[in-house]
């Protein structure tokens, strides 16, 4: 497994474009990345993470305009997006009618737009990564099984799975310990905060009252 720096994405994705799984910082933790739509790296991603194919993959997008053109974005989605996109935040939409849903992201789809060196790698791809924080996943995770927080505990997840990680962009230590808040925001009814994460419920509410008047729904 290569050790990258952030000055080295284009490389980065010259591995993702070759099938290959790269593991990236976020302000949380390392997160394992592939092609949303290469079945075979995703795979990979399941399977270093022991983690069963019915529970999707978190899919990552350059940005609220992309999101447009795949999904069903209700007025709180779009809130949501403008108000905390890029970010900590996901949320579940539904795939618009005619596009074909990515497998291994499921349907609907939890749908993330972030930020720092991991929204950076998207916008070089040019295209949704699938991602998943570079760990065991549960319940095949022991006590011992904690995600990966610095490049070395990469290497080791690495070295201890056998995973098939292609490199990893040595970002430092991330230093936010909880997941990422997720919204449910389904067509024709109002968006529901489904875990509070590292964006606040109280900014989710923010984001959803327009000119400071109380959020109905």
């Amino acid at each position: 497994m290569d050790v990258l720096t952030p000055t080295q994405l284009p490389d980065t994705v010259q591995l993702l474009a070759a099938g290959q799984v790269v593991a990236v910082p976020s302000p949380r933790w390392y997160m394992l990345c592939a092609r949303a739509a290469d079945p075979a790296a995703t795979s990979t991603v399941f399977r270093a993470k022991q983690r069963p194919t019915a529970k999707p993959l978190l899919l990552l997008l350059d940005s609220p305009a992309t999101a447009e053109t795949l999904f069903n974005l209700s007025g709180d989605a779009r809130l949501l997006a403008r108000g905390l996109w890029p970010g900590d935040l996901a949320l579940r939409l539904p795939w618009k009618q005619g596009t074909e849903p990515i497998a291994a992201v499921g349907s609907p789809a939890l749908v993330g737009c972030p930020d720092g060196i991991l929204g950076q790698l998207v916008a070089l791809a040019g295209e949704p990564l699938a991602a998943a924080v570079c760990s065991i996943s549960t319940p095949a995770a022991g006590d011992a099984d904690h995600p990966a927080l610095t490049a070395g505990q990469v290497s080791a997840f690495q070295r201890t799975t056998a995973a098939g990680i292609a490199a990893v962009i040595d970002g430092g230590i991330c230093p936010h310990g909880r997941h990422m808040t997720i919204v449910d925001c389904p067509s024709g009814a109002a968006a529901r905060l489904e875990r509070e994460g590292t964006v606040h419920a109280r900014a989710v509410e923010a984001a959803l009252t327009p000119a400071g008047e109380p959020h109905v729904g």
